[in-house]
């Protein structure tokens, strides 16, 4: 469980850090031409790897059913639509929200049983859990800044 929490943890770092690079490059060079240069490093980073430790196995892909296959077309969407809204919304409150819905759609899949996904049973704790970060969301949003100022008057 341990390792599962590393992996996670360096996970979430790493895509906070690719959402802020994306929208850097983004700004220069378009959000289609930043697009096919994410993944097309990303492809050619994973087939080098891939092909190192795993050799032309990588290649086996018995009894993948065929809808799998899309799962780079729906990446195309991800990194579409986090540059947009980093570049509209700052890069904490668009992963906030990003993160949220990530969790809240998980949520009703493990709940569902959808796309091959074992069924777990839906709690109030559950729903309890994904409600208190939407309010940590809004907190974040809202309580920020009339705080700060109130504060900063003070001070001078």
């Amino acid at each position: 469980m341990i390792l599962g929490l590393l992996w996670a943890l360096i996970a979430g770092s790493l895509i906070s850090l690719q959402n802020i690079f994306n929208s850097k490059v983004s700004e220069r060079a378009g959000n289609w031409a930043t697009t096919t240069l994410v993944l097309g490093m990303g492809f050619l980073a994973s087939l080098t790897i891939g092909l190192l430790f795993e050799g032309i196995d990588m290649f086996s892909l018995q009894n993948m059913k065929p809808w799998y296959w899309f799962s780079g077309i729906i990446g195309v969407g991800v990194v579409t639509c986090l540059m947009q809204g980093i570049r509209l919304l700052g890069p904490t409150y668009a992963i906030s929200i990003v993160l949220t819905s990530q969790l809240g759609f998980a949520l009703l899949w493990d709940s569902l049983g959808w796309l091959g996904l074992a069924k777990v049973p839906f709690t109030l704790k559950q729903l309890m859990g994904v409600l208190v970060i939407v309010g940590g969301i809004f907190v974040f949003k809202l309580g920020g800044r009339r705080g700060e100022n109130r504060v900063f008057s003070k001070i001078t």
